[in-house]
């Protein structure tokens, strides 16, 4: 029964502080409440902007503030578990100043591009890091529990995987993307891309086209259209609006998985009214029968960040066999990433209409 199917990862059986690098919103928003949520303990934090790692510390009960990573480290070594939430042309300086050996969640995406994630992979090989990165998505309660019905033949064949969305994000929340010449692949469906290989893994290669729009006049892409290739069974296919200017009852955000039994809806709640968000849903239909509702453990946000360090936390400790989103298996994700950016260099073949 899907019903009976876990929805989250397991918790450490003696886990270790975790140290954050880097005190922006996204740890204020998700990753602290999460932790806290998961019983995971904070000791330390570290920021370029040293008000904004104290402002964290005092508003979190942070006991240790640090002034660089290199203190960081030097004050911890592996007793600590690293989370870096930095920008992603920050991290590969970040971890050569990790100590060897160490235990590390790293901010999606990989690095800024393929190159740069093959160098972060390359400092994790060399320092024996057991590195991970936060590609939540696939740790959410929804997420977790249509990978099992997938992995215990519950679905039958899977034969479609397709994300849709229809939505208004508004996009002048985030002005420090404007300047970026990749934007709605690398920061946004990326996570799709990422949960769709979790769910199916690698496609043999990928057709994409990512655009602007003048209702979004300052970002490269807001808009995308994405093609997988898995041969002549399973149809993978991405649409991707994020500039409905229509209002809520047209508006949609799902995942469809389907197989030759059964199928399921998956509803992004996060992305309707952001940063409001609404709940998630997940649905199940066995073929002619009715649609039954399965009730969730929790959402994207915040409980699959609480999934991504108990993997980091376990895998350190020798309770995990596999870093689910190691820096191998990212590395991956961030190849069928550039591997969308490259096709949308190829023009298409013209019509012939002779």
């Amino acid at each position: 029964m899907i019903t009976d199917l876990p929805q989250s990862w397991p918790a450490p059986a003696r886990p270790k502080p975790i140290v954050i690098i880097g005190a922006g919103g996204i740890v204020r928003d998700a990753h602290l409440p999460a932790y806290a949520k998961a019983g995971l303990p904070v000791s330390g934090v570290t920021d370029l902007d040293t008000d904004r790692a104290n402002s964290l510390a005092q508003d979190h009960s942070i006991e240790a503030v640090y002034e660089s990573v290199a203190h960081a480290a030097q004050a911890c070594g592996t007793d600590v578990v690293y989370d870096i939430a930095v920008p992603p042309q920050a991290i590969a300086s970040i971890l050569e100043d990790l100590p060897d050996n160490a235990a590390t969640l790293i901010q999606k995406p990989m690095g800024s591009d393929l190159q740069n994630a093959r160098a972060i992979r390359a400092i994790c090989r060399e320092k024996n890091l057991k590195a991970a990165v936060n590609f939540q998505l696939r740790f959410s309660p929804m997420m977790m529990a249509a990978r099992q019905a997938i992995e215990t033949g519950l679905l039958g064949e899977l034969l479609e995987i397709e994300v849709h969305l229809n939505i208004f994000t508004p996009w002048t929340l985030f002005p420090f993307l404007i300047p970026m010449e990749r934007v709605e692949i690398a920061v946004h469906s990326i996570h799709y891309l990422d949960t769709i290989r979790a769910l199916a893994g690698n496609p043999k290669g990928a057709f994409a086209r990512s655009l602007g729009d003048p209702r979004a006049a300052n970002f490269a892409q807001t808009r995308t259209s994405v093609i997988l290739d898995y041969g002549d069974t399973l149809r993978g296919i991405m649409s991707i609006n994020h500039n409905h200017q229509a209002g809520r009852k047209f508006q949609s955000a799902w995942f469809r998985i389907e197989g030759t039994e059964a199928v399921m809806m998956v509803k992004l709640g996060v992305c309707f009214d952001y940063p409001n968000g609404e709940a998630d849903e997940l649905w199940f239909c066995e073929n002619g029968g009715d649609w039954q509702q399965v009730p969730l453990d929790g959402s994207w946000f915040i409980e699959s960040f609480m999934g991504t360090m108990r993997n980091v936390q376990r895998f350190d400790a020798g309770e995990d066999e596999v870093l689910f989103a190691g820096v191998e298996d990212a590395f991956q994700t961030m190849a069928l990433v550039e591997a969308c950016f490259e096709s949308m260099k190829k023009p298409a073949e013209p019509l012939d209409l002779s």
